[in-house]
Parts: structure tokens; C-alpha cells; sequence
């Protein structure tokens, strides 16, 4: 029987083997923090390594790597201090280098890390310019003056900075592996890691199994002992296998929430998620069409939101018409027009919007390509909002699915009309989901440009409030319309009650197998 994990309730009974097995959807883009791109594979980064500091059942700072910190009083310069009982799986020391190195590594133009845009929000000194080319990795404002202490300089104070060190990007990176490996550092027999878990096998498309490290500094308080993510590319296959008690969770298919809640009371979710579906125009090399935001708002108002999160997904989203959700921690979602109208009124003016750019009846036929990844929920949404195109304004989309890995790719290299967008928070604060738009980000997929926009933003980051900001950042997006906000997330997931200890009320949720454990039967 292992160890009893400290936050195991009194009177509670462990299973025998402590097992968790999960299903995903695809397979996560890498197994490096300082490449990882995806929530799948966030997830299981975050139990091979940990970072300074951790989140708990409710979505707060709690120590991982770091014990502490303290920031100077301009806020422009802040101190980690680290414990002395953090080691590596191979038994090394965690030292603050190993965060220097792996910090430079993430801005470094030869990792090219899809990720080293967040590190330049972070407002790093001299960030910027690294990402650029324009100085070298090692001028980072992060410094070690011993192996306990990091030193962290920003060009600008951040009001939120601690809470994007929970992310898989400021994660340490063992450098005497990955110089002996190279890009072969994170398969099995090669990978180092710091956090709760090891990985023992990966088998790409079908599973990964992580299993206790016994040289994690809280390894006594961690309960489960294997932990095997299977990649299942089918909603309805996957709940089958919940069903037989082959897979512990799986995300529900679309529309069926309601009934499988009402089937299983006890194991059906429907969790608070920091997350917004939209779809991406292609500003850069699309259609012509879209260049006309009168085109881009037509789209936009015919897609009845309603119909996509009451009849077709039925699992509490909800419907959006800003970029960020309403869950995000000091944020009040700022009014706009399309918001107030109902959908009648969206409808006719969507029809007016076409004919005055000179498209739909009576004037040129407009058709396009939207491009998602593969997924049942996915393709829904996709047909229901090209059959209100096509139903009310006359416009033909061909739909086009990928695999994860190639869709990534595809609409990374802009290769795409209209693609499918979300974005899970990487902190809790609107910036995480508004600087998307900005024009430097490296997730502006559709390559939206708008010089107020990013003054708004730049200037954001120091202010002390910055609601009033947000919103008129809202109102630009409302009103060029660069993507068009979907539906804001909740997450739809079948687990079952043998495992408990999930953070139900964590809105990013950011779980971590080390607060998991099996209930005997």
C-alpha cells in the first residue's frame, strides 16, 4: 500500500493499485517544456517536471521548485528562493542554473520554441530582443547567484508575473541531457525530470505511461503509482471504453451531457474551463473577401450561438461574443452590439453587411475552406455554422480536417481560408487570451494587425487597472472582427468516482497526478 498522500480525508479507504488512466484526443505536440504547445501535452509535462511554483484545487500559487519569492519595490526585480531537497531523476541537485538555462533556451532563435512569445510577455529584460536575434540567449535578465537563488529582471513591472511561472514553458530543462541527446532527450530510456512522475514508455499515437519518481522531494505524500494517457482519436469509442472501466476519464461527446449526467450523477462534468472557441480568418493570404469587414461581420452575425451550446454541444458552454471568457479573474466582459441584438436582427443585418460588400444575392458568390482538427465536436460546429452561411446568406464552405500535429502545422504556415481557433489561459488574466491579437504574438493566426490594439496591450501590462483598457481592446475586435468568437468553454468529462482529488474548481484547470488517488471499491 503506498503512502498516504496528506490530503487523503480521514476514513477513506486506498485501492490496492493505484492506477489513472486518461484518454486524449491526439497526440500532444512534445514532451519538452520548452516546446510543449498544447494542453494535452501540458498536462503530462506538468507531472514529469515542476516549476517555481504550482496551482492547488482552486487554481492559487502554491510552492513547487520554489519555496518563495520577493520583489523589489518597483516590482522590477524578483527573487526566487528555491528548496534545498529538489533533485533530478538521475539524483542531481534542481539548481536556479538549470531555470537560467532552460529560460535562455526558450528564446533562444535556434530552439525556436513556439512558446518564446510567452516569454517575452513575461516582460524578461532583453527578451524581446533575444526572440529577435538581435542579442544573445545568455544577456536573459535571469541570473543565478547561487544554486538557491533566482534572480529575475523585468524591463517593466507585471502585476500578474508569479502566476505565469506555473506554465510548462519556465519549467527547468536538465542541460547535461539534452547536450547529450539532442532532440532525443525526452524519449524514454533518455529523459530527465524533475517532478512527480517519470516517463517509463511512449508509444506516439497510442499511449504514454508515467510512473512515481522516487526522487521527487514530496514522493511520500504522492499516492498514485502509474499514470497511462491512451490516445483515442473517437468520442464515442472513448466513452465506450469508460464505460467498460478501460479508461478513467474521457471527454464527453457532444450532446450528450445531458443524459449521461442524468445516467451517471456521480461521474458526469460539466467543469469551469479558462478556455474560448473561435474561428480564425486568414488575414495575411486568405480570401480577398475577407479583407472587407463587412464581409468578416456578416460571417459573424449568422452563426446563431444558441443553437451551437444548447442543441449541439449541450454541455454548459456558453455562448461568446468577446474573446475572453467571463470566468477570467478580475474581468467584466464589456458590452457590444452584436450582444444586445437577437438573432433575427443579427441575421438581417448580417444579409445587408454582404450585399453592401457586394457579395450573396445579386452579387458575387463568395465560397471558402475552413480548415479544424479532427474531432466529432469539432466537425459539429463546423457543419451547423456552414449550413447558416449557406441557409442565410448563400455562401458555399467546403470543411477540411487534419490530424492535430499537421492542422497545427497547416494553419501555423497560413495555408488556410478560415480555421478553427481556441485558447486555453496559460495565467489567470484577460492578457493571457487578448494578447493573441496583438501583432507580434505567435499565435495571431489570422495575422490581425492593429496599432491601438497593441499600444493598449503594451500598456496594460503596468497598469494598475487595466479593465478600462480591455475593454476598448474588446470593442476593436468586436468591430473589425479578426476572429470570430464561438462559444467560452466548459469542460465536458466523464471520471469516474474511483479517482478523486480532481480540481473541480480550478477554472485553468491545471491538474497534477500527484493530488490524485484511487478509493477502493
Amino acid at each position: 500500500m503506498p503512502a498516504l498522500a496528506a490530503d487523503v480525508p480521514a476514513g477513506v479507504t486506498l485501492a490496492e493499485e493505484q492506477t489513472f488512466t486518461y484518454r486524449t484526443l491526439d497526440e500532444f505536440s512534445s514532451l519538452d517544456p520548452q516546446v510543449v504547445e498544447d494542453v494535452d501535452g501540458s498536462n503530462i509535462v506538468r507531472d514529469l517536471f515542476e516549476g517555481l511554483y504550482n496551482q492547488d484545487a482552486d487554481g492559487n500559487l502554491v510552492p513547487g521548485v520554489a519555496l518563495s519569492h520577493e520583489a523589489s519595490a518597483d516590482n522590477l526585480i524578483y527573487t526566487f528562493t528555491l528548496r534545498d531537497n529538489a533533485v533530478w531523476s538521475d539524483g542531481a541537485p534542481v539548481t536556479a542554473g538549470d531555470f537560467v538555462y532552460a529560460w535562455q533556451r526558450a528564446v533562444d532563435p535556434e530552439l525556436a520554441s513556439p512558446y518564446a512569445w510567452y516569454m517575452e510577455l513575461m516582460s524578461i529584460e532583453n527578451g524581446a530582443a533575444i526572440v529577435a536575434g538581435e542579442m544573445e540567449p545568455s544577456e536573459l535578465g535571469v541570473s543565478a547567484p547561487d544554486d538557491r537563488t533566482l534572480v529575475v529582471n523585468l524591463s517593466k513591472p507585471l502585476p500578474y508575473f508569479t502566476k505565469m511561472v506555473t506554465h510548462a514553458t519556465t519549467f527547468p530543462a536538465p542541460r547535461w541531457v539534452i547536450e547529450e541527446h539532442g532532440a532525443e532527450w525526452t524519449r524514454p530510456e533518455n529523459m530527465v525530470s524533475n517532478g512527480a512522475f517519470v516517463l517509463e514508455a511512449h508509444v506516439p499515437k497510442e499511449r504514454s505511461v508515467r510512473v512515481r519518481n522516487e526522487n521527487y522531494w514530496d514522493n511520500e505524500n504522492t499516492v498514485l503509482e502509474t499514470v497511462t494517457t491512451l490516445v483515442i482519436g473517437d468520442d464515442a469509442q472513448g466513452l465506450t471504453r469508460w464505460r467498460a472501466g478501460e479508461v478513467d476519464m474521457t471527454d464527453i461527446p457532444a450532446g450528450q451531457y445531458p443524459a449521461l449526467a442524468e445516467e451517471f450523477p456521480d461521474e458526469a462534468f460539466a467543469l469551469p474551463r479558462l478556455c474560448n472557441y473561435y474561428f480564425n480568418f486568414n488575414l495575411a493570404s486568405g480570401p480577398e473577401a475577407f479583407q472587407d469587414v463587412r464581409v468578416r461581420q456578416a460571417l459573424a452575425l449568422a452563426i446563431d450561438r444558441e443553437v451551437i451550446v444548447d442543441r449541439v454541444l449541450q454541455g454548459g458552454q456558453f455562448p461568446a461574443f468577446t474573446f475572453t471568457p467571463a470566468a477570467t479573474a478580475d474581468f467584466e466582459v464589456p458590452e457590444v452590439e452584436m450582444a444586445s441584438m437577437t438573432q433575427a436582427e443579427r441575421d438581417a443585418k448580417a444579409r445587408e453587411l454582404l450585399a453592401e460588400a457586394g457579395y450573396g444575392e445579386g452579387g458575387e458568390p463568395l465560397s471558402f475552406n475552413y480548415l479544424y482538427n479532427t474531432n466529432e465536436a469539432h466537425q459539429q460546429v463546423a457543419i451547423v455554422a456552414t449550413q447558416m452561411w449557406k441557409q442565410k446568406l448563400g455562401i458555399d464552405v467546403t470543411l477540411e480536417n487534419q490530424e492535430w500535429k499537421v492542422f497545427l502545422e497547416t494553419r501555423g504556415a497560413q495555408n488556410y481560408d478560415m480555421a478553427r481557433g481556441a485558447w486555453c489561459g496559460d495565467y489567470n488574466e484577460a492578457s493571457t487570451f487578448l494578447d493573441l491579437l496583438t501583432t507580434e504574438s505567435g499565435y495571431n493566426d489570422a495575422k490581425f494587425s492593429n496599432a491601438r490594439v497593441d499600444e493598449l496591450m503594451t500598456e496594460a501590462k503596468s497598469s494598475s487597472d487595466p479593465q478600462p483598457l480591455y475593454t476598448e481592446v474588446e470593442q476593436i475586435v468586436a468591430a473589425e472582427m479578426p476572429v470570430i468568437p464561438i462559444y467560452h468553454y466548459s469542460t465536458n468529462v466523464m471520471l469516474s468516482d474511483a479517482i478523486q482529488g480532481w480540481p473541480m474548481n480550478n477554472v485553468e484547470q491545471n491538474w497534477y497526478s500527484k493530488d490524485l488517488y484511487r478509493v477502493a471499491d
